[in-house]
């Protein structure tokens, strides 16, 4: 959340050519979001066991769950500081930099993750710590790679970067919290939302449980390309806002709309021909596979509508309405969303698949409708 406002705000100044004070909105983005950073790194660190119990798993889970969580808690106080730097680098249309820095830290996470799980090389084997210990140095490794190209880059000269003068305006903090505070709530609304959905499907058993990760991951995966159209069209949206260019706007969206559906649909497509063959990967002992293929074709036909509703918000924020996009999907998620998903999940029924996808259908009808209120507002 706090990254998308520094992008609408840089992404604006930048598309004015105030270079000086695009340096300036980092500064004040980047102490802030270290600010909210270690505030909820301790909040998860802290209430790691509260949090698995309110899940209502069994306590072995909790028991492996919570140490996890508190060591992974530590890895996303950096992941904040080194989305404020992406946030900036994206803002002046710099993608190519944060693509090169995720993937050393991908390259870096495979690697450590392997050794200090199994314990190669020498090293302890650390079983499921070894992955959230590796998921740190990744997070680690990536905020120092991205702080390192902000501070020394020759091509950022003109932007007069002075990362240690800590705050600089406070008018400048508080715009970024007028644009970041509506997104950090509508993101929440969704990251609630699959939280609520695991809530719902928990009682059915672990193999509906274990199903839906299963599917929730594919469906992520299917929409990456959504999810990484919709920054770029925050980033090229608020600069054109900056510039004033309207007409920029409307045919950059839809544009992005057009490729990211292609995009989605072909990977969709792809995955629901040979799901078996797929979730297999997941499942090496078959315990959850055959429940999950016939999940999975049903749920990703709905699986489109998050498209739109993706693109459509990024653009909505890139011109400033973060607030339209927030009540969007607040009142959608609360309104909407999560009383027909409980409602669904307390229906009794022999069909428990049947069941499963109904719950989880909701979430992509919610969709729906925030796409069909994005549409509304932007005709306006």
């Amino acid at each position: 959340g706090l990254s998308v406002g520094t992008i609408i705000m840089t992404g604006q100044l930048n598309g004015r050519g105030e270079h000086k004070e695009v340096g300036k909105a980092l500064v004040n983005a980047f102490w802030t979001t270290v600010a909210v950073g270690a505030l909820v790194s301790c909040a998860l660190y802290f209430g790691a066991y509260r949090l698995y119990a309110w899940y209502r798993l069994p306590e072995a889970m909790v028991v492996l769950g919570a140490p996890f969580l508190k060591i992974r808690a530590i890895g996303i106080f950096f992941t904040f500081v080194y989305f404020a730097l992406i946030g900036f680098m994206r803002g002046i249309k710099n993608t190519h930099t944060p693509m090169k820095i995720f993937i050393a830290g991908c390259v870096l996470f495979l690697v450590s993750d392997y050794i200090l799980i199994f314990g190669i090389f020498s090293f302890p084997g650390f079983g499921l710590m070894g992955s959230a210990i590796a998921s740190v140095i990744q997070s680690v490794s990536m905020c120092l790679l991205a702080f390192r190209y902000v501070i020394t880059n020759e091509s950022l000269k003109a932007y007069k970067i002075n990362i240690f003068s800590v705050f600089t305006s406070w008018s400048s903090i508080t715009e970024l919290c007028k644009l970041s505070w509506p997104v950090v709530i509508d993101k929440v609304a969704l990251s609630w939302s699959y939280v609520w959905l695991g809530y719902c499907l928990a009682p059915m058993g672990t193999c509906v449980l274990a199903s839906f990760s299963v599917v929730k991951d594919l469906e992520r995966f299917a929409l990456l390309p959504a999810i990484a159209f919709a920054q770029v069209i925050t980033f090229l949206v608020s600069n054109d806002y900056g510039r004033h260019d309207w007409e920029g706007i409307k045919t950059n969206s839809k544009k992005i709309i057009f490729m990211s559906s292609l995009s989605v649909l072909s990977i969709l497509c792809i995955c629901s021909l040979w799901p078996h063959q797929i979730i297999r990967l997941f499942d090496f002992k078959g315990e959850f596979t055959l429940f999950a293929a016939k999940m999975f074709p049903v749920v990703s036909i709905l699986a489109f509508f998050d498209v739109l509703q993706l693109i459509l918000a990024g653009a909505l924020r890139g011109a400033a309405n973060v607030q339209v996009v927030m009540w969007t999907r607040l009142v959608v998620c609360a309104g909407f969303f999560a009383p027909l998903a409980y409602f669904f999940s307390r229906i009794e029924t022999p069909h428990i698949l049947v069941k499963c996808v109904l719950v989880y259908s909701c979430l992509y009808v919610g969709n729906a409708l925030m796409g069909l209120i994005y549409i509304k507002r932007f005709r306006k």
